[in-house]
This record gives C-alpha cells, sequence and structure tokens, in this order.
C-alpha cells in the first residue's frame, strides 16, 4: 500500500503531484513570509529593510519548521507552537505583542493545517 492513497494527498501539490511536509511548508512559509511584508510595507522602522527582512525570515521559518515536524499532534496544534514559539522573540524586541504572536499563532495554525492536511 502506498503513502498516496489517499485522494486529498494524491491532489495536493500543483497539477495533483504530490508534495513533501517540507516543500509544502516551506512554500506555505514564503507565502506568508510575502504577505507579512506587504502587510508591514506602509508602516515606517528606523530600519525598515532589517524589519522586513526579520519579519520574512520569521514568517518563512514558521512554515519550514512546521513542515519539518515530526510530531505526533493534530497539525494546527503543530503550527500553533511553532508560530508562537518563532514569533514571542521579535514581539519581545519590538514590544508590539499582539500584532506580532496573533499573526505568527494564526499563520502557524493555516500552515499547520494545509501541511498535515496536504503534505505526505
Amino acid at each position: 500500500m502506498s503513502c498516496f492513497t489517499s485522494s486529498a494527498r494524491v491532489n495536493s501539490g500543483l497539477n495533483g503531484v504530490p508534495m513533501s511536509r517540507v516543500l509544502l511548508g516551506s512554500v506555505c512559509g514564503l507565502v506568508f513570509g510575502v504577505i507579512d511584508v506587504a502587510i508591514m510595507s506602509p508602516m515606517s522602522f528606523p530600519d525598515k529593510k532589517a524589519a522586513i527582512t526579520a519579519a520574512f525570515i520569521a514568517r518563512f521559518g514558521i512554515g519550514f519548521a512546521v513542515g519539518a515536524a515530526q510530531v505526533p499532534w493534530p497539525g494546527w496544534t503543530v503550527g500553533l507552537c511553532f508560530g508562537l514559539l518563532l514569533s514571542v522573540p521579535d514581539a519581545l524586541i519590538t514590544k508590539a505583542y499582539a500584532p506580532i504572536i496573533g499573526m505568527g499563532a494564526l499563520g502557524g495554525i493555516v500552515i499547520g493545517f494545509l501541511v498535515h492536511r496536504f503534505g505526505y
């Protein structure tokens, strides 16, 4: 029996090609990073380039970590844990707790669900 027997998993990737959990998590992390950069673009920072680069890397890291994690928990729980763990340091530095931790948790939950549901 193959790990591709579930129809949800067979049709999970682009054009019906299955995606590994790490690849899918990385793609989700890239998308999450781009969304976060788009939200941050109109804001002003003392060093805007560094702030946007750090935010992108942190959000990409959430996706990658969720995809690479091998824990026996529901996908959304894995995403929530990594979303919180990787967002708290930025929130502590910037003192913008609610938006940074909230976006990290929400993005982590969504990525965790997608990786658990569609990755193999």
